[in-house]
Parts: structure tokens; C-alpha cells; sequence
């Protein structure tokens, strides 16, 4: 299951029948992947933002991440030359924290999901990988019909999942799950009943994902919930969380695609 799902620095850097996409990003400033993007990529590779082409519209609810509508991301797919069995590469430099929104929202809409380069670009430069400035050439395919996105839910979905006795767990940093800290939404805190496994613990300072072994124990005995709810800030996160229970058999959680972002929103005004 490891091989259909990562990739190593050193097979990407040997080339490939592929399509490969940069998804690098910085919430801080979200200029900044795209200016690393310019300034050497992959070979090859195609730049695909968080906030426009991994997103949707903000509104008042949904979050700070919406999932883009359908129609549309397919659209972006296809503009890459990106059909629903394309084989696709995605790699960030934020410990899978942005490829791996990707690699959800490809298997969410039924496309063959992509493989995730362990270590990231700093692994792919590191194993000798060769760089790129000159943007690709596309060759782009017709948009394939989109259905809807699966295992998502709302925060109305959530509800219902919660008390049909659903395990929700908070990936963000333990002082934002704890209400220690806040930076970015307006209410700190988590919500209710939800246990923390922070998504930067599925992967060393070198940015590798775990073994199965060390995966296994991050996990514990949520691995054993008969229902698994997944949430970060706003749905970017935690799809590095679905990632590794994917990896390990658990393919069948949910993301609650707007978050604790999402969740805020419904509160008028925020209480404590």
C-alpha cells in the first residue's frame, strides 16, 4: 500500500509517465509557493494553489478552505491533462500538508488518487533531482463529468455522527486544540468530545512520514473507532491525518470539510 501511495525523492527524480503538481503553500503568505514554484520546480510540474484552485469561495460558513465546487476542480484537472486514471504526482514542502489536500480531493471525486513525494522538495533536491524554471506545456483533456464529493460531511452531518457515536479528532497543534493559543479563528478551543492528534507528528523534521509501526502507535486505539471524524482549522490539515489511516487500512474516514473555522461561524456571537 506504501508504494501506491508515496513515492521517493529518488523514482521522481528518475522521471516517469506522470503528471506532477507543485502544491506548495504558505498561509503566512500565499504568494510565496507560488514564487518558489517559479523559481524551480520539479520538471514538468504544474502549480496548483490552496486558495484558488484547491478551494472554494469563502461565504459566511464553510470555512476558511472550502472544498472548490466539482465541476470546477475537475476543470483544473483537465486543463493539466488530468483525467479520472491519470497518474499523478503531488509534493509540497510543509510535511504533505497542502499535497495532501490534493491527493483527498482526487480519491474524494473518484480519480485515481496521487502518490505524495516523501521528504518533500527539499528530499527531491537533496536526492539529486534536477529543477526546472520554464512553465510546462499543457495538454489538456476534456473536463470529466464530476459527481460530488465523498466522505465529507458538514457540521450538520457531524452532529449526527457524533451522536450515533462517532471518535472526532482535532489535527491541529495541541495549544490550539487545548484554547491556549488562537492566531487565526475567532474562538479558541475544540470541539466537544474531539481528542488531538496534531498532524505535524505523522512526520519527522525531515518531512518523511512515519513507518507503519510508528503511524500505528500516533494512532492508538482511535485506529480501533468504529467511526473516525477527522478536522483541522479548515480541512487542509487534516487530510494529512486521513492520508496515514488511509496508509493504514482506515480509508473510510470523514473529513469535516470546513473545521473548526466552519464551526466557529455558527456561533452568534463566538462564546467562550
Amino acid at each position: 500500500m506504501t508504494g501506491q501511495m508515496l513515492i521517493e525523492p529518488a523514482e521522481l527524480a528518475a522521471g516517469g509517465d506522470q503528471v506532477v503538481f507543485d502544491c506548495r503553500f504558505s498561509l503566512a503568505d500565499p504568494a510565496a509557493g507560488r514564487a518558489q514554484y517559479r523559481a524551480g520546480h520539479v520538471p514538468g510540474a504544474h502549480y496548483l494553489d490552496l486558495e484558488r484552485d484547491l478551494s472554494g469561495p469563502v461565504a459566511r460558513h464553510g470555512g476558511r478552505h472550502p472544498l472548490p465546487a466539482p465541476a470546477a476542480f475537475a476543470a483544473t484537472l483537465a486543463a493539466c491533462g488530468v483525467g479520472p486514471d491519470t497518474p499523478v504526482v503531488a509534493y509540497d514542502d510543509s510535511r504533505f500538508a497542502f499535497a495532501a489536500r490534493l491527493w483527498w480531493l482526487m480519491r474524494s471525486l473518484g480519480y485515481r488518487p496521487p502518490r505524495l513525494l516523501n521528504g518533500g522538495y527539499r528530499a527531491y533536491l537533496a536526492a539529486g533531482g534536477q529543477v526546472q524554471t520554464a512553465l510546462p506545456a499543457p495538454e489538456p483533456l476534456p473536463p470529466a463529468p464530476a459527481g460530488n464529493f465523498r466522505g465529507a460531511c458538514d457540521i450538520h452531518a457531524l452532529g449526527a455522527a457524533q451522536a450515533a457515536g462517532a471518535l472526532l479528532v482535532d489535527a491541529r497543534e495541541p495549544r490550539r486544540y487545548q484554547g491556549l493559543e488562537e492566531p487565526i479563528d475567532p474562538l479558541a478551543g475544540h470541539i466537544p468530545g474531539a481528542i488531538n492528534r496534531p498532524w505535524q507528528a505523522l512526520s519527522g523534521e525531515d518531512g518523511r512520514l512515519l513507518d507503519a509501526a510508528g503511524q500505528r502507535a500516533y494512532w492508538g486505539d482511535a485506529l480501533d473507532a468504529a467511526e473516525l471524524v477527522v478536522y483541522c482549522g479548515s480541512g487542509v490539515t487534516a487530510c494529512v491525518n486521513l492520508f496515514s489511516l488511509a496508509l493504514l487500512g482506515r480509508g473510510d474516514a470523514t473529513l469535516y470539510a470546513g473545521s473548526w473555522s466552519d464551526w466557529c461561524s455558527h456561533l452568534d456571537p463566538p462564546e467562550a
